[in-house]
This record gives structure tokens, C-alpha cells and sequence, in this order.
């Protein structure tokens, strides 16, 4: 018998069923640790999404750039992060979106958590 599911308002928990969700994509964007494969997605991204499996969802999100809709599609923000970061981006601007604030004002936060 199983737990039963956690709610926490606003957030998506990566749990099995998320884990399943996002296998494609997570092993998608697990493999842009490959430089050959940041370039084959910047080359042709439909091409790269489908030698995945995305479904339409995933592949929206994908091409939104939306952090938030990835995290509700199946994916793990650690494997996001390395797509993200084929766009220049880092782990600030990923929270950032995910707050809905700037990044400065993301950092800024940050900043007084830590005080």
C-alpha cells in the first residue's frame, strides 16, 4: 500500500508518478551533458524532441521556455537545469521563473534569507 500523495500548494513534488511522466524529457535533457547534443537541439529541437518521445505537452514547454510547465510536465529541475543552461541561463533565473520575480530580485531574497 502506498502513501498517500503529499499536497503542498503551488508546488509540483517529484515523486514516482512525476518520475514517470517526465522520463522522456529528464532523459532528454540528461543528455545535453554532450556538447554534440546541445548542438543537434539547437539544430533542429522538434527533430531532437522527437528522437525522445516528448509528448505535445513537454514539447510546448520546451519551446515556451517555461520552467514552470516542465516542472508539471515530468521534469526534474536538476535535469533542466543543463537545458536551461544551453540558453545561458543558471539555477538564479531558473528560481526566478519559478517565483514569478526578476532575477536581481530573486538573488536579493537570497540574500536575506542567508542573514
Amino acid at each position: 500500500m502506498s502513501a498517500p500523495r503529499r499536497e503542498i500548494p503551488g508546488t509540483t513534488l517529484f515523486d514516482g508518478e512525476q518520475a514517470r511522466k517526465g522520463y522522456a524529457l529528464n532523459k532528454m535533457c540528461y543528455s545535453f551533458n554532450d556538447a554534440a547534443n546541445r548542438e543537434a537541439f539547437k539544430r533542429d529541437e522538434e527533430a531532437y524532441c522527437t528522437r525522445f518521445g516528448l509528448d505535445a505537452r513537454q514539447r510546448d514547454a520546451i519551446r515556451a521556455r517555461n520552467v514552470l510547465r516542465l516542472i508539471a510536465a515530468g521534469g526534474n529541475v536538476y535535469y533542466l537545469a543543463k537545458f536551461a543552461g544551453i540558453f545561458g541561463l543558471d539555477v538564479q533565473d531558473l528560481g526566478a521563473q519559478q517565483t514569478g520575480m526578476t532575477k536581481d530580485e530573486f538573488k536579493a531574497k537570497l540574500l536575506a534569507a542567508a542573514r
